[in-house]
């Protein structure tokens, strides 16, 4: 179990909510990081298995066949299925962590498994919902992409809602709606720079890997290579993925703050209750 403090509610600057989001990672490194890492790992076997038995198939055979493709398209198959069943786990359990933690409440990986699993399926339609439109919209035009980002960031903060609030997916879409309206800028440049600190992780922590990677293919066969880079690919995606379910966390705190001002209620209840608020 992982003891929090409440997060002191205050209007944060853009900084503020990147050096916040950090520090809350920071001290529930090893839960968050271990839920994540853990939930990509069915995905990354499956994929990295799938991937590796192809090369493997095209070395010895030279050439793409139906049968050296089966391997591959059955792994991946099996992936997808897999992501597709535990996308609310995958996208929301560290949302759930942020949340209970900004609350102050005891964060436990049962009680985070629990959390989400009370709203698997309105969870599972939400994330299904911007998966697939975000996919449409990138095949068809320009338009329905700028589209598709104005939706995004209108409704980003739907989970945090949900949680905090104690809502179901309809209202969580209009309270989002409502705390983003007006500042929507400001949302989507907090969101912008926390994707460039994310890809640039991601980037210094892939790198590393294929320099072991590289390493490691004198010594071992290439379809082990193969299956490694896939799958260790997936787990350093999934390593740094909490930093940007934090931050949309914080960005619902912040909203709230400012719209609500959500830290004078925090301050009275601490005068009101010092003891309950200890």
């Amino acid at each position: 179990m992982s003891v929090s403090v409440p997060l002191r509610l205050r209007p944060l600057e853009i900084g503020d909510l990147l050096d916040e989001t950090f520090r809350m990672y920071r001290r529930h490194f090893l839960l968050f990081a271990g839920i994540s890492v853990i939930l990509a790992i069915p995905t990354a076997a499956l994929f990295g298995l799938g991937f590796g038995s192809l090369t493997l198939a095209l070395q010895q055979a030279g050439q793409a066949d139906l049968s050296s493709l089966t391997p591959l398209l059955a792994s991946f198959g099996a992936g997808l299925l897999i992501t597709f069943l535990i996308l609310p786990f995958t996208n929301t359990a560290v949302v759930y962590a942020a949340c209970e933690s900004a609350l102050g409440r005891p964060v436990t990986a049962g009680g985070i498994f629990m959390g989400v699993l009370r709203r698997y399926f309105p969870l599972l339609g939400y994330w299904l919902l911007f998966s697939v439109s975000g996919l449409i919209a990138v095949l068809l035009c320009v338009a329905p992409v700028a589209l598709w980002a104005w939706l995004f960031v209108m409704w980003i903060v739907v989970t945090p809602a949900m949680f905090v609030e104690n809502i179901g997916v309809g209202a969580a879409f209009g309270r989002s709606r409502q705390l983003v309206e007006g500042r929507w800028w400001r949302t989507f440049l907090v969101l912008f720079l926390m994707l460039i600190v994310w890809y640039v992780a991601r980037f210094a922590l892939d790198a590393f890997l294929q320099l072991a990677q590289y390493l490691l293919a004198i010594v071992v066969s290439p379809f082990i290579v193969a299956a490694l880079t896939l799958g260790t690919a997936e787990l350093v995606s999934a390593l740094v993925s909490p930093v940007l379910q934090i931050v949309i966390v914080l960005i619902y705190f912040d909203l709230r703050v400012r719209r609500e001002a959500l830290d004078l209620f925090q301050i009275a209840y601490r005068i009101a209750y010092p003891a309950a608020a200890s």
